[in-house]
């Protein structure tokens, strides 16, 4: 079977993923409106930037299944670029942690971290960790019945 893979070697699987993420950055053109003042330049895309994923990366570089792709990713010659390709997009979601928590913690989870403290790793796979500390600014509940107040 012949495959679609767009690199032949480490090196260029590293430039194509670069290319990856220079890609999903979008196209724009730098516009000043008319009569405005150039604190007013706008960005006008002709391409919207892509957040960056795992599979859409595996498709930039020419893969037809994730099975393909984790393969390459487990080749140790090909491994150091994938890891770095991967960290960066963790790094990504982790940015959007503070403005979409909930959609950010799945997809992390999907990528192997884990939210809950002691839990067990399977023997092929490496967990993260991802602690989530919730805040609250009421009262602070009462721990027993009598610290509460009861109007009759």
């Amino acid at each position: 079977m012949k495959t679609s893979y767009k690199f032949k070697n480490a090196q260029q699987l590293g430039e194509l993923i670069d290319d990856y993420f220079l890609y999903i950055k979008g196209e724009y053109e730098l516009t000043q409106p008319k009569g405005r003042s150039a604190k007013s330049i706008q960005k006008i895309y002709s391409r919207e930037p892509e957040f960056p994923t795992i599979s859409s990366l595996a498709l930039f570089l020419g893969f037809d299944s994730m099975k393909d792709f984790k393969q390459y990713e487990g080749m140790r010659h090909y491994s150091k670029f994938f890891n770095h390709a991967r960290l960066r997009i963790e790094a990504a979601y982790q940015q959007l942690l503070f403005e979409k928590p909930t959609a950010t913690i799945f997809a992390l989870k999907s990528m192997g971290w884990n939210d809950k403290p002691g839990a067990t790793k399977t023997s092929t796979e490496t967990h993260k960790t991802l602690k989530v500390e919730m805040t609250s600014t009421g009262p602070k509940p009462a721990s027993t019945e009598k610290e509460v107040d009861v109007l009759i």
